[in-house]
C-alpha cells in the first residue's frame, strides 16, 4: 500500500496540489509547501484539521487523509523558493554524479549551520560512511527514523553534485532531541550549539536501538577515548583509588594563561577535588590524576569557548586565541603502562612522517607541482606493512584504536560571532587522500563550498569575533 497522499494547500487565494509521504515528518510537508508557495518555514503556520501542524509531528499522527485541503498562513518571500540546483534529502531521482565527485554543501533552514557543519564533520570518517551504507534499521520510532535519515543524507553528499535541503534530518533531530526546536523571543527557530548537535549525533547512532548496529560499533572503536584517573588522599595514608572512564571527545579548557591545544587539554588533568574518605569519616581533599589509556582513530577535540554571564543571562565567547597543530603528538598525555607499549610503534611512526616530510619536501624544491606519483604510493603502502608489523609485535590487536599516538588534522568546527545564541558556524575538511599530502582543505559555509589551504584553517585560532577553531577531528598522521 502506497504511502504517498495528495494534499491541497490554501494559501493567498491560490490552491496548490502537493504530493506527500505519511511516512515522514511534518517538515518533509512544510518543505513541499515552501517549494509551492514560497512561505520561509520560519514564517509558516500550517493548520489542519485538528489545528496547528507542530515541526515534532509525524504525518501519521496527525490524522492527514488523501485530498485534504490544509490552510498556510505567512507571506511568501519575493525570491525563487526552490532553485533548480538544490535537490531534497529524500530525492531518489538524483541524476549520477560527475567524475571525480564534487563535495556538496547543505541548504541552512533557519540556524541550522550547527547541524550542516556537524553532519559534514562526520564525513570525514570513513569507516562511519562504510557502516551506516549497509545500515537496517526500523523506522517506526523517532530514533530509528533519525538513524534512517543520517544514512540517507550522507549518502546522498557521497554522490550527489547539488546542494541538499537537510529537512527530514532537521525533523528528526527534533524528535528526539526537543532542545533543537527552541525557539527565540522572535518565533524564530533559535541559534543551537554545534558541540551539542556534534555530541547529540554521535550519541543517539550508538545507542538505545542502534546498540548492537556495525554503526555503534564503529563510533565505540574508532572514536572512544580510554582515561584512567589516581585519586590519592592528601589528608591520610589511605590506598590510592584507580578507575577508568570511556568518552567521546576531549576539552581543551581555556583560561587566562592557555595558549596550545594541549595545555588547555592538560589543564584538569592534575587536579585537587574534595570526596568522602572511609578512613577519616568525613569529606577530605584528594590529588586526582588523569592519563590516556587508549587512544582512538578519530579524536575529537571541543574548545570550550562558551562560559554563562550571569550579567548578561547568556553564554559568551572566550576569544583568546589557542594555537593548535597540523599534526598532534599525544604521547606524553598517556598512561605509563600504555607508554611502555606503544612506544616502539610510536618512534617507528616519527621516523615514517620524518622519511615522508623529507621526500615531500624534495620533490617541491624541483617541482612545486609533483605530488609523488606512483613510487610514493608504493613507498607508502611499504611503510604502512612495516608499522603494521611493529605494532602487532608490540601493540596487539585493537580495532579503531591509534597506537602511534600521532595524529593530522582533518576536519574542523568553526564559530564566528560574541556568543552561542548567535553567529555562525562553519566546516572545515580535507579534501585529499594521505598519499598526496595535500595542504588543500573545503569550506562548507551552508551550501557553499569553497577550497582552501592549510595556512588558512591553521590561522582559525581566536584574538576576535571572526571565525574559531571550535571543534578539532584528528586522524592517524600515518594511515
Amino acid at each position: 500500500m502506497s504511502n504517498i497522499i495528495t494534499v491541497f494547500a490554501k494559501h493567498g487565494g491560490r490552491l496548490h496540489e502537493i504530493r506527500v509521504d505519511i511516512d515522514q515528518s511534518s517538515l518533509v510537508l512544510k518543505q513541499s509547501l515552501v517549494e509551492a508557495t514560497g512561505v520561509p518555514i520560519e514564517r509558516m503556520k500550517v493548520m489542519l484539521k485538528s489545528g496547528l501542524l507542530k515541526d515534532s509531528e509525524h504525518l501519521t499522527s496527525t490524522g492527514l487523509k488523501d485530498r485534504q485541503t490544509v490552510t498556510v498562513i505567512g507571506t511568501a518571500d519575493p525570491i525563487p523558493r526552490a532553485p533548480a540546483q538544490v535537490i531534497r534529502q529524500d530525492s531518489d531521482h538524483e541524476p549520477a554524479p560527475q567524475t571525480p565527485h564534487e563535495p556538496v554543501g547543505l541548504v541552512n533552514l533557519g540556524q541550522t549551520c550547527y547541524l550542516n557543519s556537524s553532519i559534514q564533520l562526520i564525513q570525514q570518517i570513513p569507516e562511519l560512511q562504510t557502516a551506516l551504507e549497509k545500515l537496517e534499521v526500523s523506522r517506526s520510532t523517532p530514533e530509528g527514523r533519525f538513524a534512517s535519515s543520517v544514512r540517507t543524507l550522507s549518502k546522498n553528499l557521497q554522490t550527489s553534485s547539488k546542494p541538499i535541503i537537510p529537512l527530514e534530518l532537521l525533523g528528526c533531530l527534533r524528535d528526539i532531541a526537543p532542545q533543537f526546536a527552541e525557539r527565540d523571543e522572535r518565533g524564530n527557530f533559535a541559534q543551537q550549539d554545534a558541540d551539542e548537535a556534534f555530541t547529540q549525533i554521535l550519541t543517539a547512532l550508538r545507542s538505545g536501538i542502534m546498540e548492537d548496529t556495525d554503526v555503534a560499533t564503529v563510533i565505540n572503536r574508532y572514536m572512544s577515548i580510554e582515561m584512567t584517573k589516581t585519586q590519592r588522599c592528601v589528608e591520610a595514608e589511605e590506598e590510592p583509588t584507580i578507575a577508568t572512564e570511556k568518552i567521546f571527545k576531549l576539552e581543551c579548557n581555556i583560561a587566562i594563561d592557555t595558549n596550545f591545544l594541549v595545555s588547555g587539554i592538560q589543564s584538569h588533568f592534575d587536579e585537587r577535588i574534595e570526596k568522602r574518605s572511609s578512613a577519616l569519616g568525613r569529606t577530605a581533599l584528594y590529588d586526582q590524576h588523569t592519563k590516556l589509556s587508549r587512544l582512538p582513530a578519530y579524536l575529537a577535540v571541543h574548545l570550550v569557548r562558551f562560559y554563562w554571564r550571569r550579567d548578561i543571562g547568556k553564554k559568551a565567547k572566550i576569544m583568546r586565541k589557542v594555537v593548535f597543530p597540523d599534526r598532534l603528538d599525544l604521547l606524553d598525555l598517556v598512561t605509563d603502562d600504555y607508554r611502555a607499549r606503544i612506544q616502539t610503534v610510536h618512534h617507528a611512526a616519527r621516523e615514517i612522517i620524518q622519511n615522508r616530510d623529507a621526500r615531500g619536501a624534495a620533490l617541491r624544491k624541483r617541482d612545486a607541482n609533483i605530488s609523488g606519483g606512483d613510487e610514493e604510493t608504493s613507498l607508502r603502502e611499504e611503510e604502512r606493512r612495516r608499522l603494521d608489523g611493529i605494532i602487532s609485535s608490540n601493540v596487539g590487536v585493537d580495532v579503531g584504536a591509534n597506537p602511534t599516538a600521532i595524529y593530522e588534522l582533518c576536519g574542523m568546527i568553526t564559530h564566528k560571532g560574541a556568543s552561542s545564541d548567535s553567529g555562525h558556524y562553519i566546516a572545515w575538511t580535507r579534501n585529499a587522500s594521505q598519499e598526496t599530502d595535500s595542504k588543500t582543505w573545503d569550506q562548507f559555509d551552508d551550501d557553499k563550498v569553497t577550497p582552501v589551504d592549510s595556512a588558512k584553517v591553521l590561522s582559525l585560532n581566536g584574538g576576535g569575533e571572526a571565525s574559531v577553531a571550535y571543534i578539532l577531528l584528528y586522524r592517524p598522521a600515518v594511515m
